[in-house]
């Protein structure tokens, strides 16, 4: 029996074998893992559901510092647009145990536009609420129209070494024209009025239009530059690159004006507005979009981690 049982036909079997049982106990495996992972999915709801209100509450019953987070380019549709962040404005001016507003500001600028109506809805804000002061903090970056929002504030601090200003305005594009004519493409565009093909970038450049869009860049310039006079007034220190679309550190901004200090949102919380205490206003995930959020991370996780360990163990 034994010498039948070293026949490669019964190795074949028992190899064969042997695979069947593998597969089964990690089916069993991924089985327990995804059952384990829908209870902790509905638990984690649970807890959030019934907790939730009462920790969302209660902060709010004090004095604390009211802080919006301007994160990430000022564009539509992103976190630090007109829609996401007017609305964290209002409640936070209007909380009544708030003792100061702060933009906590990491942002490297975007859309004149989306700051240029972000700024003015803060002016109109500080207007209807006089008693609370608005601070800005600069993180990594308050460049471009991120200091754009920034002018608006009372008081603006940064660390040291953040990246501040680049007070200036920018518009790019490319060209094809060449391109197209060394591959023999024909561009056929036709217009009803002269500047409708402003900047087509499969046209060779107008001379005009150059010279429109540049003027176009000057007078949002201008306007920018308004705004951040408007702002900082007089503690503007006359500098020929002030306004040249230059970056400074935090130090050095303090030097010309364009800050007034450095700090963190928590050392000016705490040492220059005197509440330590701190409440976000940003708009947040429901609870339900924080449970699949993390859900999904640890998901991903753990399946890379099952077939990593399956390829080891194969």
């Amino acid at each position: 029996m034994n010498e039948q049982l070293n026949t490669p036909e019964w190795q074949v079997i028992g190899k064969l074998v042997a695979s069947i049982q593998d597969e089964q106990r990690r089916s069993r495996r991924w089985g327990i893992f995804f059952k384990s992972l829908f209870f902790i999915f509905i638990f984690s709801i649970l807890i959030m559901v019934f907790f939730d209100n009462d920790a969302d509450t209660k902060p709010l019953s004090q004095s604390h510092v009211a802080v919006v987070n301007v994160f990430g380019p000022i564009m539509a549709g992103a976190p630090a647009s007109t829609d996401h962040l007017l609305p964290s404005l209002e409640n936070a001016f209007a909380a009544p145990n708030a003792k100061a507003v702060v933009l906590n500001i990491d942002s490297p600028g975007g859309s004149p536009v989306q700051a240029g109506i972000i700024f003015d809805e803060l002016q109109r804000l500080k207007q209807a609420h006089p008693e609370k002061p608005l601070y800005a903090i600069i993180g990594d970056v308050g460049a471009s129209g991120a200091y754009y929002i920034a002018a608006a504030a009372d008081l603006i601090y940064a660390d040291k070494a953040s990246t501040v200003g680049s007070i200036g305005v920018i518009g790019s594009g490319f060209g094809f024209d060449q391109l197209m004519a060394k591959v023999g493409i024909e561009r056929r565009t036709y217009t009803a009025g002269g500047n409708k093909d402003f900047l087509d970038p499969f046209l060779p450049q107008k001379e005009n239009h150059k010279v429109m869009f540049q003027q176009l860049l000057d007078e949002v310039h201008q306007q920018f530059i308004s705004q951040v006079e408007l702002g900082r007034g007089d503690r503007l220190v006359p500098y020929k690159d002030l306004y040249s679309g230059a970056v400074f550190h935090g130090a050095r901004a303090v030097e010309l004006g364009l800050i007034d200090g450095l700090g963190s949102l928590h050392s000016v919380s705490r040492d220059q507005i005197g509440v330590a205490h701190i409440v976000f206003y940003s708009p947040e995930k429901t609870p339900f979009q924080a449970v699949v959020d993390e859900l999904g991370v640890q998901t991903k996780t753990a399946i890379s981690w099952g077939l990593n360990k399956g390829l080891m163990m194969q």
